[in-house]
């Protein structure tokens, strides 16, 4: 599904220009769920920030193949019609924009459709159930006023709405409580279960993965993969920590 080739990303601020990604080489594979961990500082966010063509950052070399086609090219919105998806790590607040006229807006243009507000509203419910969310929330301002657990439940509910092929979720659980965790991974695990979407999960902690089965797990620090395995590696994080094992 994805291939990154020998990745390098800097900041792009051409008086004090910083390489972060350095030499990233990783494959996703289509339909599975894979996780992203690493301390603070080693890269994760800006990788997947890169991903979809953020403009902050410079592809200084590498390139990233998306179903074969190279990324690098395309900007945000290409990308995300292409099937990629970014759930922000901080999503940000947007007054005066209604979440229902929002999710309307990106539903019909991913898919083609022109549904009207009432079939739409039918049709969000259902997802917004999986979250249990209510719906008298599609009637506020996107991400306004909304506390850091309600932004990143709006975020899952706009990867249900979209449903893309590749879904990166950077930091999902960051600022939930176990409750909340249980009800975005039970969501996560539904529409993962029901379709071949491609997942990387990015995450400092393996609490969500008690709930979320990783198929592969992947360790970066200082902007490069030093480690990799199965589901079991995470549970050697949480009790050794990032500086012990060795790259393999």
């Amino acid at each position: 599904m994805l291939r990154i080739k020998n990745l390098e990303v800097s900041t792009k601020d051409n008086t004090d220009a910083k390489k972060i990604i350095k030499g990233v080489d990783l494959e996703l594979e289509k339909g599975k769920i894979h996780v992203l961990m690493g301390p603070n500082g080693s890269g994760k966010s800006t990788l997947a920030n890169a991903l979809m063509g953020h403009p902050g950052f410079s592809v200084d070399k590498g390139d990233v193949l998306f179903e074969e086609e190279s990324l690098l090219d395309l900007e945000p919105h290409e990308r995300a019609k292409k099937g990629t998806f970014l759930s922000f790590q901080y999503p940000v607040e947007i007054p005066g924009v209604s979440i229902s006229s929002y999710l309307r807006m990106i539903y019909n243009k991913k898919s083609g459709e022109n549904l009207s507000p009432a079939k739409f509203r039918a049709l969000v419910k259902e997802k917004m159930a999986l979250l249990d969310m209510d719906e008298s929330i599609l009637d506020r301002y996107l991400n306004d006023g909304f506390s850091g657990g309600e932004k990143k439940r709006m975020e899952i509910l706009q990867m249900l709405v979209l449903e893309p092929k590749l879904a990166i979720l950077d930091e999902t659980d960051s600022g939930l409580d176990i409750d909340a965790i249980k009800v975005v991974s039970s969501a996560i695990n539904k529409i993962y279960g029901s379709s071949d979407m491609t997942i990387l999960l990015i995450t400092h902690y393996t609490r969500i993965l008690r709930y979320i089965k990783p198929d592969k797990v992947f360790v970066m620090q200082d902007g490069k993969i030093t480690r990799s395995g199965g589901r079991e590696l995470a549970h050697k994080l949480e009790e050794s920590g990032y500086a012990h094992g060795k790259s393999h």
